[in-house]
């Protein structure tokens, strides 16, 4: 597999189609469908199920350059291989050829775990699945902030468990089943294209639908769901920050001061912004490289890992596209360098859930012996 290549004409589209997913608010369609041609979309998933076979390393790789093209199409494509390797984990009976259409791209999936009532907190759904006598559980669940709302074809749903109290289970819930439907419509600041809108799932569904054993899906969420996420998260963030940083020095080296003849770069105030961002820059793609060596081979410091590379990441987006919109001064405000909306889009990581400040909490709980989720 030669990464560079199959990412080469995805990113050209999703390029050459972001100002205008931006601008419009509307999901990035074109780049999507080379995603699905190039076969990307099985990157991480297994040979056999028609994959790629690559790990978590060839993941952040792809998700960072896809980032710096068009963050939407970025943070679609992320949600897409979190809920395809959760769905792997614990493949769902109900669904035989499920893994074959995720790697295809015939089916486009995602998650929709956090609710108005626990908000950030997603481990922690309201919703509750029932029996209600029957053989199946029923439940009605309203979820927020669905990325690829109504345009996945596969849902991973989380709700309170029907049958072992005080735990969660995990569903495979497809687009085409009655009762899921899209209760709103989203416009952010950033990301404008991932179409991250409330749901309601007002379903009854069978066990065979469920991934994993009954009361099995706070682990599920933690050792399957937040490792990708949170690597694949961080790759968007680092993504972004990126190509701000290229942006501002590409403006910074080429516009000129004409009393001077100087150009921007050869003032001492902004070779110093550019230096320390750069630097900083390089410091968090260097922990984002480790955490994905460790996830590839699990160590007893990948848990660390786990939690601290999305919060580390996404605070330093924020500085670094900050700084970026702060060198190239008053043209970093007009969209002609892309600086303002890489620095929009940045903003989002940071709260998407688990957000960082609940992350660097949980970081702090395990370097001090306490229960993270205590």
């Amino acid at each position: 597999m030669n990464l560079d290549t199959l990412l080469h004409p995805v990113l050209a589209t999703a390029a050459e189609h972001a100002p205008a997913v931006d601008a419009d608010g509307r999901f990035p369609t074109e780049a999507v469908s080379a995603l699905i041609g190039s076969g990307l979309m099985g990157l991480t998933l297994p040979e056999q199920e028609g994959g790629l076979g690559g790990g978590p390393q060839e993941f952040a790789r792809a998700t960072a350059a896809l980032a710096g093209a068009c963050g939407s199409t970025a943070m679609v494509y992320l949600m897409h291989v979190s809920a395809a390797m959760t769905v792997m984990s614990a493949p769902p009976r109900a669904l035989p050829s499920v893994l074959r259409g995720l790697a295809g791209g015939q089916t486009l999936a995602t998650l929709a775990f956090s609710e108005p009532g626990s908000r950030s907190h997603f481990w922690a759904p309201i919703s509750q699945a029932k029996r209600n006598g029957g053989p199946d559980a029923r439940f009605t669940a309203d979820k927020s902030w669905v990325t690829s709302a109504g345009h996945a074809q596969l849902y991973v749903t989380s709700v309170q468990s029907a049958d072992e109290p005080g735990t969660v289970d995990l569903y495979a819930i497809e687009a085409d089943r009655p009762g899921v439907s899209v209760t709103g419509s989203f416009r952010g600041l950033g990301l404008r294209g991932n179409a991250s809108a409330p749901m309601r799932f007002e379903v009854s569904v069978s066990d065979t639908a469920r991934l994993g054993e009954a009361g099995s899906g706070l682990a599920r969420m933690t050792e399957t769901v937040m490792p990708w996420f949170n690597l694949g998260n961080a790759a968007v963030s680092l993504g972004l920050a990126s190509a701000a940083l290229q942006a501002a020095v590409r403006h910074t080296t080429s516009a000129t001061l004409q009393h001077t003849g100087q150009t921007l770069a050869e003032l001492p105030t902004i070779r110093a912004r550019l230096a320390k961002t750069s630097l900083r820059l390089e410091a968090a793609s260097a922990y984002l490289a480790a955490a994905a060596a460790s996830m590839a081979a699990p160590d007893e410091q990948t848990p660390l890992y786990v939690l601290g590379v999305k919060a580390l990441a996404n605070d330093t987006a924020l500085t670094v596209t900050d700084d970026a919109m702060r060198v190239c001064g008053g043209a970093a405000f007009s969209n002609h360098l892309a600086i303002e909306r890489y620095f929009r889009d940045a903003r989002a990581g940071h709260v998407m859930a688990p957000t960082a400040d609940a992350l660097y909490d949980f970081y702090g709980k395990a370097i001090t012996g306490q229960p993270v989720f205590g």
